[in-house]
């Protein structure tokens, strides 16, 4: 990332964990969703408004990610989230995953890529470049 990334801490509940009390793999799907819908936020984007209002939507076209040491129960982490790749209907979030803090033990290397649609026809729509202006260098 060029940039600091959007950091958002979660911790690890027991629900989150399968039975040998580490996190099952889709749970790191699920925080990565928090902190990129957090990050939006922090970015002025309102998605609920941007649906209802100009009939537009972000969807995941895909995902990927390199799970290196597993998270337990009650561990506190951080998830990033940050603009890797603009192009004209799509962009790509690079994520990662920390025990403790941004200087912690990584445990998952991740990034999603999503599409900007039309809600009503689900077509691609050009992103506009203001959505992601101040997160470029």
């Amino acid at each position: 990332m060029t940039t600091r990334p959007f950091v958002w801490p979660v911790r690890v509940y027991y629900e989150d964990t399968d039975a040998q009390g580490v996190v099952y793999y889709a749970g790191y799907f699920r925080f990565m969703e928090r902190a990129r819908t957090e990050w939006l936020r922090a970015l002025g984007i309102d998605q609920e408004k941007m649906m209802r209002e100009e009939r537009r939507i972000f969807v995941v076209t895909d995902t990927k990610a390199q799970f290196i040491v597993p998270a337990r129960f009650n561990d506190e982490l951080v998830v990033t989230a940050g603009l890797g790749k603009l192009t004209r209907a799509t962009f790509e979030i690079e994520q990662n995953i920390y025990r403790d803090s941004l200087d912690g033990e990584l445990l998952i290397r991740a990034g999603v890529t999503a599409a900007y649609l039309d809600a009503d026809t689900m077509k691609p729509q050009r992103v506009p470049h203001s959505i992601f202006e101040e997160n470029e260098s």
